[in-house]
C-alpha cells in the first residue's frame, strides 16, 4: 500500500470541498472495497476523506415531493441496518434479499449503503497489475477480450472492457426504480435515476458511474411499490457462500385478477451495471403470470445477448434464472 493524507471530515461541507480540491483523494466510509483495491495497488489515491461520521443513515419514510410514500435509506448507514429495518423488510423485501444475499454479516456490518453502489468490478484482469486493463489504466487493453472471460459480460460490453459490476444490491435497486440523492461541494442536491447511475463500458471504462468528482452520495431514495407481496432475489454462484453472481435476477409481480399489472427484472452479473430486461417487463403486462408467459419473457430478455468465448453458458443460465425468479416471487416466497 503506498503513502496517502488521512483527513477526518467533521461535516458533509468540509467533505464534499476537499474532495473537489483534490483530484487523487477518496472518501473513505466502510472501506470493504476501496482497502483492498489499494493494498493491491489496483487504487493509488494520495488522500482519504473518512466520511464514516457525518450521520446520513437514517431510515424513514418520505414525507413530500415526487417520492411521497416512499422510503429514504441514508448513504452512509450500514448494510445491516438496510437489510434489517422493518420498512425494508415490509415494503422492500426484494431489496433485504438481494444485501444478505451479497456478503459475509462482517462485510455487511461494515459496508455502507452509498459505498455498495460504488463497488469496482471483480475481474480478475483488473486486480492483477501485470495485466493490461482499460479500467485500471485506460489505453492499455482488456486482458479479459482474449483471457479467461467464464464471469464477463453478455450485455453492453465494449471492446474496450467486457467486466460485469459485482453488486447485489444496486440489482434489486435497479429493479425497484431507486433515486439516488448526490450533494456537491456548494452544498447543491440533486437526483440521479438508478437506470443513469451506472455507466456501460463505451471508451471510457473508467468511469464506473454518472457521479461527478466530489459528489457524495447522501442518501437511496425508493418509490412506493406494489411489489412487496411478490419479489424475489436469486443469486445464482460456483458456491453457496458470499460469491460473487455468475448470473442473478430481482424479480418483481403485480398481479391483480389474475394478470400482471406491473413486472420489474433486472440482472446482475451479466453487463458493467445493472441490467433491466425492458422488453420483457413490457410482454409481461396484462399476461396471466403463467410458466409459459415467463419463459417468453425470458427468451426476449436474452434475446440482445452478445457472449464471449467461455461465457456462452450465461444465457441459458439468464433464462432459466428469470423464469425461476418470476415463479417463486409470483409464489410469494419472503425471506
Amino acid at each position: 500500500m503506498r503513502p496517502f493524507k488521512y483527513t477526518n471530515a467533521k461535516d458533509v461541507s468540509t467533505a464534499t470541498q476537499l474532495l473537489t480540491a483534490n483530484p487523487g483523494g477518496r472518501f473513505l466510509a466502510g472501506g470493504t472495497n476501496l482497502l483492498d483495491l489499494m493494498k493491491e495497488d489496483v487504487e493509488r489515491p494520495n488522500e482519504l476523506i473518512d466520511i464514516s461520521r457525518l450521520g446520513l443513515d437514517q431510515i424513514k419514510p418520505i414525507v413530500t415531493g415526487t417520492l411521497k410514500g416512499g422510503l429514504s435509506i441514508g448513504g452512509l448507514g450500514k448494510n445491516t441496518d438496510a437489510a434489517n429495518h422493518a420498512l425494508v423488510r415490509q415494503h422492500y423485501p426484494l431489496l433485504t434479499q438481494a444485501i444478505l444475499a451479497g456478503a459475509s454479516g462482517q462485510i455487511r456490518n461494515m459496508a455502507t449503503n452509498g459505498g455498495n453502489l460504488l463497488q469496482r468490478t471483480r475481474c480478475p484482469y483488473f486486480y492483477e497489475v501485470s495485466m493490461p486493463c482499460n479500467k485500471r489504466e485506460p489505453g492499455t487493453g482488456c486482458g479479459a477480450m482474449e483471457g479467461i472471460n467464464r464471469l464477463h459480460a453478455i450485455f453492453g460490453w465494449s471492446d474496450k472492457c467486457i467486466a460485469v459490476y459485482p453488486s447485489d444490491m444496486s440489482v434489486a435497486l435497479a429493479a425497484l426504480d431507486a433515486v439516488v440523492r448526490v450533494r456537491d461541494a456548494a452544498g447543491q442536491e440533486r437526483t440521479i435515476p438508478f437506470r443513469d447511475f451506472h455507466r456501460l463500458p463505451g471508451d471510457t471504462p473508467e468511469k464506473d458511474t454518472n457521479l461527478a468528482h466530489g459528489e457524495l452520495i447522501t442518501a437511496i431514495e425508493l418509490p412506493k411499490n406494489n411489489f412487496a407481496e411478490k419479489s424475489y432475489y436469486l443469486k445464482v454462484r460456483d458456491r453457496a457462500s458470499y460469491a460473487f453472481a455468475l448470473v442473478s435476477v430481482a424479480a418483481a409481480l403485480e398481479v391483480a385478477n389474475n394478470r400482471i399489472v406491473q413486472a420489474r427484472i433486472a440482472m446482475g452479473g451479466v453487463a458493467h451495471k445493472p441490467w433491466r430486461t425492458l422488453q420483457a417487463e413490457q410482454m409481461l403486462v396484462g399476461k396471466e403470470p403463467t410458466e409459459a408467459n415467463f419463459k417468453l419473457a425470458a427468451e426476449a430478455a436474452m434475446a440482445e445477448a452478445k457472449p464471449l468465448e467461455h461465457n456462452k453458458y450465461k444465457v441459458e443460465l439468464g433464462r432459466r434464472s428469470i423464469v425461476r425468479a418470476l415463479q417463486i416471487a409470483m409464489d410469494g416466497k419472503r425471506s
